[in-house]
């Protein structure tokens, strides 16, 4: 008789989400709900430009309630950034934040909103379930598909001086609401959904090998698979069609509810890394990273693995693990390069003699944790050489 194993205790958090096409018209009855003084609208000059922005301001109006906003961020936002962002917060009397923009705003007004209520720096926050007190109350409204910021406990800040990103990861940091209306990813470029899409991806993937995985991640992984390798491309190609928009914008989500709560693994790890030290664009650099962490970890949750690979439509029926290894990572490559990301981290400035300390920022990284192969820093250095 096969023993029972009960499954592993596990939690699970989300917040509320709304999610379809027109979503972003109903942002004025969640301000009213709250009954908040006054918004901060923590934004970027990209979404400004794109005009979503604009959007959210007009709804924000119709409201009565005053607002500002702060657009003073970058890509792979930086801890100064939110340090200037939490001094205008406090100036102008703020007590709600609307985050309206890809993973950088959501990142930045989580980060805004936590230094207000702690008083502390950013920094400080750094870990593992290190923020004593929860943020205001804070909506989140992503303009692309493929952070999961909108719904996750993770915040990624860039540390300027010491050029490393250090992960903030706390159920305090998940939204009050996520308002997810694809319409908005309509204005995202051929480049920038591929690379966000990409990140989907790896999240999906990371999050199902995750050695905290469960049930309730599992299904939301393996459905992100399925979507993003069926409609990435046709996205990158059709840019207003909503058909692959609504899909890719629904494995978003799905994906970033399956890693917020299994976390992450070693291509995180080493992508935060590269953007911390570079400045480099997060998606590209999974992208590039992906199919070497294929190649190490495998052995390790070679069943999962096949699963994903049957989840992009490989055909695995008689193969051995050694075949279905082989066919995954040519598919993810396929993938990745019908979708516009050729490049390779030399191209992208990585030379060989960043590789040390690029390893060692990668080790103490938390997603290495859940990884589910122990890796040293000379493992991870070899993942950097193949990528070059």
């Amino acid at each position: 008789m096969e023993i029972y194993n009960p499954f592993e205790l596990r939690k699970f958090v989300a917040p509320e989400f709304l999610f379809g096409s027109g979503a972003i018209e109903v942002v004025d009855r969640y301000i009213k709900n709250f009954g908040v003084k006054k918004v901060m609208i923590v934004t970027d000059p990209g979404v400004i430009k794109a005009g979503w922005a604009e959007v959210v301001e007009r709804y924000i109006k119709g409201t009565g309630t005053p607002f500002i906003i702060y657009s003073n961020i970058t890509a792979n936002p930086k801890d100064h950034e939110v340090m200037d962002g939490a001094g205008t917060y406090k100036r102008e009397g703020c007590d709600m934040i609307v985050a309206v923009g890809g993973g950088s705003p959501m990142d930045c007004a989580k980060g805004i909103g936590i230094v207000c209520t702690n008083n502390m720096n950013i920094l400080e926050f750094e870990g593992v379930d290190n923020v004593p007190l929860p943020g205001p109350p804070l909506i989140c409204i992503p303009t692309t598909a493929g952070t999961g910021a909108d719904v996750s406990q993770f915040a990624i800040i860039h540390d300027s001086v010491r050029k490393v990103k250090i992960a903030i990861i706390s159920k305090t940091l998940v939204p009050d609401v996520a308002i997810i209306d694809p319409i908005t990813t309509t204005t995202m470029d051929p480049k920038l959904t591929a690379e966000t899409g990409m990140d989907a991806l790896v999240h999906a993937f990371e999050a199902y090998v995750s050695n905290a995985s469960s049930p309730v991640t599992d299904i939301n992984a393996l459905k992100a698979v399925k979507l993003i390798t069926q409609n990435l491309v046709p996205a990158c190609e059709h840019k207003k069609d909503l058909r692959y928009r609504d899909r890719m914008m629904l494995a978003s989500l799905l994906a970033g509810l399956a890693f917020s709560n299994a976390s992450l693994g070693i291509v995180h790890a080493m992508a935060h890394s590269l953007g911390g030290l570079l400045d480099l664009h997060h998606g590209e650099c999974n992208a590039l990273l992906l199919d070497n962490a294929v190649q190490f970890n495998f052995y390790c949750a070679a069943d999962r693995y096949c699963e994903i690979a049957q989840a992009m439509r490989i055909d695995t029926e008689g193969m051995g693990h050694d075949r279905v290894k082989d066919a995954l990572i040519n598919e993810i490559c396929l993938l990745r390069q019908r979708a516009g990301i050729n490049r390779t981290l030399s191209s992208l400035g990585v030379t060989k003699d960043m590789i040390p300390q690029l390893a060692k920022f990668a080790y103490d990284d938390p997603c290495m944790v859940t990884n589910p192969r122990d890796a040293s820093i000379s493992d991870i250095e070899g993942i950097y050489a193949k990528a070059l």
